[in-house]
């Protein structure tokens, strides 16, 4: 009796550790599986965020060759809402062309690129006149000038002025494109005297040669400099200097 049952308490024990071993063998197979499952998410993860990448690649490409154009016909572009300045510039050039004529200015615009500055282009042959009726008109006022320049563009010269009123607390620039060859345009000094030295100093750095300025000389170079240092096709005279 005792060795039956020593043989069945044997043969218990081989059972549990069996069952024991395939537990632990379908555990194992579960993890496995789990293990691979979650590379699985990690892969379809990974080709997800590629072809999102490309496709965010391939719209800016279409984008930039469209011309960087942002509106589409489900979604339009901004409008563009007209400067503050706007109706200063329309004031201007109506004053402008209702006493002096409809052919005295080439252009007219606001420049964005300079605190939205109404601008008005004159003619060369109309240039002091506008200028002076800028100044007069009692509607314009502009008493002050602040600001005369001279840019050479290698094709043409041009000459800026920038004014102010103190009457009205408005600012205008006034453009007048010249000859690059024999760039000569009349001076302003005899309307503002704050012209005198900035005409002065165009004439010296770019040659430009002011008609009516009283004392048009160099100011900064000697008046034996050769050649004038902000043209585009200046090349120095003296290499030793």
């Amino acid at each position: 009796a005792k060795k039956k049952a020593a043989a069945a308490a044997k043969a218990k024990a081989a059972a549990a550790a069996k069952a024991k071993a395939a537990a632990a063998a379908k555990a194992k197979a579960s993890g496995t599986d789990a293990a691979d499952a979650g590379g699985d998410d990690e892969k379809a993860k990974a080709i997800a965020a590629a072809k999102a990448k490309a496709k965010a690649a391939a719209a800016a490409k279409a984008k930039a060759a469209a011309g960087g154009k942002t509106g589409t016909a489900a979604e339009p572009a901004a409008e563009v809402k007209p400067s503050v300045n706007q109706p200063y510039l329309v004031k201007y050039v109506k004053v402008i062309e209702e006493h002096l004529g409809p052919d005295v200015l080439e252009d007219s615009y606001i420049n964005k690129l300079s605190k939205d500055v109404p601008t008005l282009v004159a003619k060369q042959d109309t240039y002091f006149k506008v200028a002076q009726f800028l100044k007069f008109n009692e509607l314009l006022g502009f008493d002050y000038l602040s600001e005369l320049h001279g840019t050479d563009f290698e094709t043409h010269m041009e000459v800026y002025v920038h004014l102010y009123s103190y009457k009205n607390r408005q600012s205008v620039a006034l453009k007048v494109r010249i000859d690059r060859d024999e760039p000569t345009i009349d001076s302003l000094q005899p309307l503002w005297a704050g012209a005198n030295w900035p005409e002065c100093e165009a004439y010296d750095l770019l040659g430009i040669n002011f008609k009516g300025h009283p004392d048009l000389h160099r100011i900064l170079l000697g008046e034996d400099w050769v050649g004038h240092p902000l043209r585009k096709d200046y090349e120095q005279y003296d290499v030793e200097v």
